[in-house]
């Protein structure tokens, strides 16, 4: 029903529309056409005039020369030289008002070159000075006559197809000046009606609308009512209550919603006591490995020792490498253990937030992991922020504690540097040691992946993926920029 009203009342807009553009354009063209016939009309009168003054003033310029040459008075030479002065304007005019109409162009030509003869056999007539016989200013009083009598019949000519086009031009603004106000009457007389039918039909709409609000706000009312229900649930299923129910059986989007997530807290609550039974499990097993494991190994590592004490005067040199070796492969195995549990622990364990100063943070770490003949550089703008100090320390600790132990050139220079990137710190731990290729990357971030020789006791490869898992933990990133022989850049993110 809403959808019908809707095409009607933009039909309606529509027609309308059109109807007023219609109406509108009717009224501009015939009072465009009225005021083109008027200026028409008027351009009639201009040319009659201009010609009607041409003629007059050639011919006050001849009989002002006739009336020189009976009385030898220069005075009556006068209306020549205004002449001289007046005809080229008057004739560049008439030019101009008759470019569109090349009959009329035709024979104002014509005039022009009558004007310019008249002018020439005028000239001689003005100048008394020279002599002239009697013959030939007769006959060039004959000549001016013949002239001037041309002139008068094209005149003629000139003004007859003027009045015609002044007859044809008036018929027409007679007929726009009577057209014109019944095109706008009746322009006037649509506009209103259908003012007033888009009005009638905007008051019948405004009407549904009001009533259809109506009706939105008991449903919206109780759709909020439904959403709270739905947001209380889920408030108590980030408090960790996955036994919390919605009662609302009604058949729709939200009542299939609220079934939805009434399952999906039964199965959210069977899922997390199945991860606390295996975080358990894992706990026991953390327990097991640093205590039952360790202690075997601890033990052979005793009887190693007791063979190197006990025997040490029977020991062939190839025994007492097979023993280092032994030795070796324990303590590398030790390390193993302690990273693994090291790399279970993170994120299991909750971390209170404090106030950490990064300079002294950094200051600390250096003191425990960087050598002496090492030189720790720490740039400016280091932040102090609110954050989990601890898992902070230990990125730092193994970033810089790997960069040492990679180093394989003796001394070496340790940068530690940040920027503010946003809602994160970033920070860059650039050294001067012999890089790292590549192609390697993104593996030197898996577990037991290490780019020294197995047999070192240090290299267990747990290192970086302890550092990788803290940052993800604090939905951060961390990338390494470094080529082989130019040292290796490790940048990472922290929220701040």
């Amino acid at each position: 029903m809403k959808s019908k009203i809707d095409l009607k009342i933009i039909i309606g807009f529509a027609l309308a529309i059109g109807v007023l553009l219609l109406t509108a354009a009717a009224s501009f063209w015939s009072i465009r056409g009225l005021g083109v016939q008027t200026r028409n009309v008027e351009h009639t009168y201009q040319v009659l005039q201009e010609v009607e003054s041409v003629t007059a003033v050639l011919k006050d310029a001849q009989a002002g020369t006739r009336g020189y040459l009976l009385t030898g008075d220069t005075l009556y030479l006068r209306p020549y030289s205004m002449a001289s002065g007046q005809l080229p304007a008057s004739l560049k005019r008439l030019e101009e008002l008759t470019v569109d109409n090349p009959a009329q162009r035709a024979r104002l030509d014509s005039l022009q070159e009558l004007v310019e003869q008249e002018f020439r056999i005028l000239r001689p007539l003005t100048e008394i000075k020279k002599s002239m016989s009697q013959s030939a200013m007769q006959t060039l009083l004959d000549t001016d006559r013949q002239t001037l009598r041309q002139v008068r019949l094209l005149y003629t000519r000139i003004k007859q197809n003027e009045l015609a086009l002044l007859a044809q031009r008036s018929a027409l603004q007679d007929i726009f000046e009577k057209a014109t106000p019944i095109v706008v009457l009746i322009s006037a007389v649509l506009a209103v009606l259908i003012v007033v039918w888009l009005v009638m039909k905007i008051i019948q709409e405004l009407a549904d609308n009001r009533r259809l609000q109506a009706e939105l706000a008991e449903i919206n009312a109780e759709v909020s009512r439904r959403i709270a229900q739905i947001r209380e649930l889920a408030e108590q299923v980030v408090q960790g209550d996955y036994t919390v129910k919605i009662t609302d059986t009604t058949e729709d989007n939200l009542g299939g919603l609220a079934a939805t997530l009434n399952r999906m807290t039964l199965t959210l609550d069977a899922s997390f006591s199945a991860l606390e039974k295996r975080n358990q499990e894992l706990d026991q097993f953390a327990y097991v490995a640093s205590h039952d494991l360790k202690a075997p190994l601890r033990g052979v590592t005793t009887i190693v020792k007791w063979i190197e004490d006990e025997l040490a005067a029977e020991l062939s040199p190839q025994m007492r490498t097979y023993l280092n070796q032994m030795k070796g492969r324990l303590s590398r195995l030790e390390d193993l253990i302690n990273g693994l549990l090291a790399y279970a622990r993170v994120g299991r364990t909750t971390q209170t937030r404090e106030t950490v100063d990064v300079k002294q943070l950094l200051h600390e770490v250096g003191d425990l992991v960087v050598p002496p003949d090492f030189r720790l550089e720490i740039g400016p703008g280091m932040p102090t922020f609110e954050t989990e100090r601890l898992g902070l320390q230990q990125v730092f600790t193994n970033l810089l504690s790997n960069a040492v132990k990679y180093h394989q050139r003796g001394a070496g220079h340790l940068a530690v540097t940040c920027q503010d990137a946003g809602s994160y710190y970033e920070f860059r731990v650039q050294d001067d040691g012999p890089g790292i290729a590549p192609e390697y990357h993104q593996k030197i971030f898996l577990l037991f992946q290490t780019l020294r020789d197995r047999n070192t006791a240090e290299s267990t490869g747990i290192g970086l993926s302890i550092v990788q898992k803290i940052i993800n933990e604090q939905h951060g990133s961390i990338r390494v920029e470094s080529a082989v022989g130019q040292g290796a850049g490790f940048i990472f993110t922290w929220p701040k």
